[in-house]
């Protein structure tokens, strides 16, 4: 690792713990020339896969456009960010635990939404609402029949 001061090659990692649940490893070095020190972290690069729309376009994962997909839904919700953090976190292990090299949009679709329906049921029903295109009130009522406990019927 290159000395951020000197440019120096030569350095020892003099510290090393885990960072960020586990997700980084934040080492402290030190310049065998210099003797500055300097803090560096080191994360696994993950390759998502693309993704195919239903025009047959394929495109890169976008993370912020699966952000922006689902912060709609959650608006005026009581979801913190931490959590629609951790929900997008939980998406993306479950898409990259596939194995493939592409997914269909509509696959990514099914997956937000079933963790939108254990986080939120109204989310889950507004991004429903778009994502399966209900054409008319009786799908809707469908739907959240899906959803709402047998003994609430």
């Amino acid at each position: 690792m290159q000395c951020p001061y000197c440019n120096a090659d030569d350095t020892k990692v003099i510290d090393s713990r885990l960072a960020a649940e586990g997700a980084q490893v934040r080492r402290r070095r030190q310049c065998n020339q210099c003797q500055e020190r300097f803090t560096t972290f080191e994360v696994v690069e993950v390759v998502m896969p693309r993704i195919i729309k239903s025009n047959g376009r394929i495109e890169p994962y976008d993370s912020q456009k699966l952000k922006r997909s689902i912060q709609l839904p959650l608006q005026k919700r009581p979801v913190t960010l931490d959590e629609q953090e951790a929900m997008i976190s939980r998406i993306e292990k479950r898409i990259r635990q596939l194995g493939e090299r592409e997914i269909s949009s509509k696959g990514l679709g099914e997956v937000v939404m079933s963790e939108l329906k254990e986080l939120d049921d109204v989310a889950y029903v507004r991004f429903a609402s778009v994502y399966r295109d209900f054409q008319d009130i009786e799908a809707f009522r469908q739907e959240l029949q899906n959803i709402r406990p047998v003994d609430e019927q």
